[in-house]
């Protein structure tokens, strides 16, 4: 049994944060532990509340897994505060564990989910621990402090990540405008690039969808797959999950966890070297 770990909020609307990743996690036969970091009071319609954990007790948890699982993957979401990534960072930097870094910022209805100073944090404690990062463009400009306007661009940026440590940079396009096709760029250190290529869907319904593609990043990676594999797969069950949405709530729904084992066969991802 494969035994992964998710760092991240609790979305009180199931959602995103840890409500999603464990869905994902069950759905792709890993079993799923986690760390919570803040509460939030959430729904389809936006986030009310948060209430951060204290950091004594986000280590506490932390300790609690790795003293007794064999954990063989890791993955970040919501972090709140300079604070608990640094705590993060401490015990990650000991375990020599895969990690995967969801930069996660903004929620869906524009809320604040990582506090300013946390960002300067982020890139100098806990991305250069990180396997994979997985930001959408804003995320991405905000952790490089550059723009992105073209591809050449996305390929400074990668760089830029290369530099603090990283290993493979995944930017999603989801924020690209103008495009028929959800496109994500995928850069892996000293080895080639590719882009991932699957039809734009018409729906409101993407709540937790950053969540859930690492979740299942996290959970391929955590079975032994390579990175390049893991990526494909995962971008398989994301997409999965937002062609067959579930139409729950009135505003920004959840994606649909179930889709992957009932529809795989169905879902082609084209890939094209950048």
């Amino acid at each position: 049994m494969h035994i992964v770990t998710t760092i991240a909020g609790s979305d009180s609307g199931g959602g995103a944060g840890i409500q999603a990743d464990l869905k994902t996690f069950q759905e792709l036969g890993v079993f799923g532990t986690s760390v919570i970091t803040a509460l939030t009071a959430q729904n389809t319609l936006g986030v009310t509340g948060v209430f951060p954990i204290e950091v004594d007790f986000v280590e506490k948890q932390f300790h609690a897994l790795i003293e007794d699982f064999s954990i063989s993957a890791i993955k970040t979401g919501m972090l709140y505060s300079s604070e608990i990534i640094q705590c993060i960072a401490h015990i990650i930097d000991d375990l020599k564990i895969p990690l995967i870094v969801d930069p996660v910022m903004i929620a869906k209805g524009g809320e604040s989910l990582l506090q300013q100073e946390a960002i300067e944090a982020m890139r100098m404690s806990l991305l250069p621990l990180a396997t994979i990062v997985t930001p959408n463009i804003p995320e991405a400009e905000a952790l490089t402090g550059r723009k992105i306007n073209q591809f050449s661009d996305m390929e400074k940026i990668a760089q830029c990540f290369f530099q603090l440590g990283v290993q493979c940079v995944i930017i999603k396009g989801g924020h690209l405008p103008n495009s028929l096709d959800a496109i994500d760029y995928v850069f892996i250190k000293n080895d080639k690039s590719f882009s991932m290529q699957s039809p734009r869907i018409p729906t409101k319904n993407t709540h937790g969808t950053g969540c859930t593609f690492s979740a299942a990043l996290t959970a391929f990676l955590g079975q032994g797959l390579t990175i390049e594999k893991a990526i494909i797969e995962a971008k398989k069950f994301i997409q999965l999950a937002i062609m067959h949405d579930l139409a729950i709530g009135n505003g920004h729904g959840p994606t649909n966890h179930f889709a992957y084992q009932l529809h795989k066969g169905a879902c082609e991802v084209k890939l094209l070297e950048t």
